[in-house]
């Protein structure tokens, strides 16, 4: 799939094997910090946008003894959502349902009574990101909470600096542009929280990094590293030549050894709450 064919559903990375398991080990690293803020409470019903793998819902259905309602367009990520949930005897967690985030699955009676719905990563990567917002706002009951998470690329710092892995990042954030999504979503959320009708409340970060002395250090960056080769077709339909991908990546290793390495990232989080 080409920058130009993602149109409205595009999602750059894909849903191989290999995507998956960056998304599972990504969701590994996270989820802590999402669970911290979103707090979720006993007996909550939550609805789930977005939801991939289904690692976060299971996390929240965890916390609330309650099925999460997990919505998901593609079929091999509800696939392996299932299977990873079976895994572990955790499907009576999940109530996954294949379906678009701009017409949500729900049944009729159940619109306006979930107590939260939530996304991640999902955002930046349609160009009219506040239609679903407007239905996470619908489904929600009054006083309901409508929380969103999603990047704000400009945030990644790597020190000492790495300049040729960032001229592959600012080519990365050209591709979302190149497909009419938007890489700096995460500094709008609240704006699209009162387009969507809701009232915003709160936002935050969640801390994304590590220094080379942190046993996680390497997911970090083998992460960053995924995203690169997963975007490589975007990027080389951007103009970034294949030797300047190649140079960002071979950077990217040899900066990964150092032992004063430091990673720094962060998650834009924004809550609001359906007008009572």
């Amino acid at each position: 799939m080409t920058a130009r064919d993602m149109g409205e559903h595009g999602y750059i990375h894909g849903t191989a094997p290999k995507e998956q398991a960056r998304l599972t080990n990504l969701n590994r690293i996270l989820n802590e910090g999402s669970l911290r803020e979103l707090a979720p409470r006993s007996g909550e019903r939550v609805l789930d946008v977005g939801a991939g793998l289904g690692q976060m819902a299971r996390a929240i259905a965890r916390r609330t003894g309650m099925a999460v309602v997990a919505v998901e367009r593609s079929p091999q990520q509800i696939a392996e959502a299932a299977r990873q949930a079976g895994e572990v005897g955790e499907e009576a967690l999940l109530d996954l349902r294949q379906g678009d985030a701009f017409d949500l699955p729900l049944r009729p009676d159940e619109w306006g009574t979930f107590d939260i719905a939530h996304t991640r990563f999902l955002l930046e990567h349609v160009s009219n990101p506040v239609a679903i917002v407007r239905g996470m706002v619908r489904a929600v009951r009054p006083k309901g909470r409508i929380v969103l998470e999603d990047d704000d690329h400009e945030l990644l710092r790597l020190w000492p600096e790495a300049p040729r892995v960032m001229t592959v990042w600012r080519a990365y954030m050209q591709t979302y542009s190149a497909a009419d999504h938007d890489p700096l979503i995460g500094r709008k959320l609240p704006e699209l929280l009162y387009q969507a009708g809701a009232l915003p409340r709160r936002m935050t970060y969640v801390f994304f990094g590590e220094c080379a002395g942190s046993p996680d250090f390497r997911a970090y960056v083998d992460n960053l590293a995924e995203i690169i080769e997963g975007a490589r077709t975007a990027l080389l339909e951007v103009g970034l030549p294949a030797e300047q991908i190649a140079a960002g990546l071979d950077e990217l290793g040899s900066w990964a050894e150092r032992p004063d390495a430091a990673f720094w990232y962060a998650m834009s989080w924004a809550e609001g709450v359906r007008p009572g």
